[in-house]
């Protein structure tokens, strides 16, 4: 990991100025730790997190050249990205400008053992820019080992890369959308 890695204060910083949304997913993460370093995955009940399913994502740590692996990923981000990486190494599926970026982001979280947040635009592979507040969150089973990792986004502008009438599209708003 690069010597200019962003410090726990920076984190929580971008933390505090993320969507609401993402301070959500941050707190939700924080009460199921407790005590802990980090929590298990047995500990986050995807019933609790039922407005922001679609855009949650799980990806596994692994110990071999992978790195990591998209285990579980959220309707929404393949809309936004157009496939569905699931099974696929971040390597192979990553949705930002490079892999190396990608990785960075992936490492903080397991050398740290703690959440990284993303705010800010970003090119991605069509050509589109995206505007994203994404966090990082660690799991792991023993408390110690970061084996999995929950990320969840908020996007700024959308693109979706499905068309229109596909089952991907969104057909509800998200909860932070509503203007009620």
């Amino acid at each position: 990991m690069a010597s200019d890695s962003p410090t726990a204060a920076e984190i929580e910083a971008l933390i505090a100025e993320s969507h609401p949304d993402i301070r959500v997913l941050v707190d939700y993460w924080r009460g199921k730790k407790g005590e802990r370093r980090m929590p298990k995955r047995s500990d986050i009940d995807p019933a609790e997190l039922k407005p922001y399913l679609p855009r949650i994502s799980l990806i596994d740590v692994v110990p071999d050249e992978r790195r990591f692996v998209y285990r579980l990923v959220g309707t929404e981000e393949v809309a936004l990205r157009g496939y569905d990486p699931t099974g696929k190494s971040v390597g192979e599926g990553f949705f930002g400008p490079n892999r190396e970026l990608a990785f960075e982001h992936y490492g903080y979280v397991v050398e740290h053992k703690a959440p990284y947040c993303y705010r800010g635009d970003f090119d991605v592979q069509d050509g589109f820019v995206e505007n994203e507040d994404v966090i990082f969150l660690p799991l792991s089973e023993d408390g110690e080992t970061v084996n999995m990792i929950l990320l969840f986004y908020f996007d700024y502008r959308d693109h979706r890369r499905v068309e229109p009438g596909s089952v991907l599209a969104r057909t509800q708003p998200r909860k932070s959308d509503d203007p009620t």
